[in-house]
């Protein structure tokens, strides 16, 4: 898929068609990424279509079938944390192929045998976009992985204070607070 015009000798509708698609598109991977990490399941299902594909290597399957196997995986992670590089879309009328490159970031606790240590792995989400009704979501995803590594957590590291606002895996963290408003503290 290519875009048949560059944005130079498109309309200034056309450019704009192509901007807010691909606007729309870098936003679907983003909620994508903040329901993994907030294990939001309703937002990462609504970023597929229903009849969408998901190959994550060791898993292939449809969204019905890929969101009981993160469920079950996601857990076992004291954290993730998933950062957006680069994003390139490629627009085809109502279809789209987007790439995106990323490192995830996956804590694991310490167990009877390891300490506890970081899951790093850079990859690339191959996407193949289709918008329907007029919204764009998912309809083909594939993992490509281009590296990984497992690093110790190394004892000390940085102390909170003690009403830092942590981040949280499901809605309770503070990204989902209808008012961001801070109580004042006592000095």
């Amino acid at each position: 898929m290519v875009e048949s015009r560059s944005l130079p000798t498109m309309t200034d509708t056309e450019r704009l068609a192509t901007l807010l698609a691909h606007h729309e598109i870098g936003e679907v991977i983003h909620r994508y990424c903040r329901g993994i990490d907030r294990m939001d399941w309703d937002l990462v299902r609504g970023c597929y279509h229903p009849d969408a594909v998901d190959d994550h290597g060791d898993f292939v399957g449809t969204i019905d079938e890929f969101i009981p196997y993160i469920q079950a995986g996601l857990p076992r992670f004291e954290r993730t944390q998933h950062f957006i590089g680069n994003l390139m879309v490629e627009l085809d009328g109502d279809t789209a192929r987007a790439e995106t490159y990323l490192v995830a970031y996956h804590r694991l606790r310490a167990n009877a045998t390891k300490p506890e240590r970081d899951f790093v792995v850079g990859l690339r989400y191959v996407d193949d976009f289709a918008r329907r009704a007029g919204e764009w979501r998912i309809a083909r995803r594939v993992c490509a992985f281009e590296w990984s590594r497992i690093d110790p957590v190394a004892a000390g590291g940085w102390t909170l204070a003690p009403r830092a606002t942590t981040g949280q895996r499901d809605r309770t963290d503070v990204v989902y607070a209808p008012s961001l408003v801070a109580p004042k503290l006592d000095c």
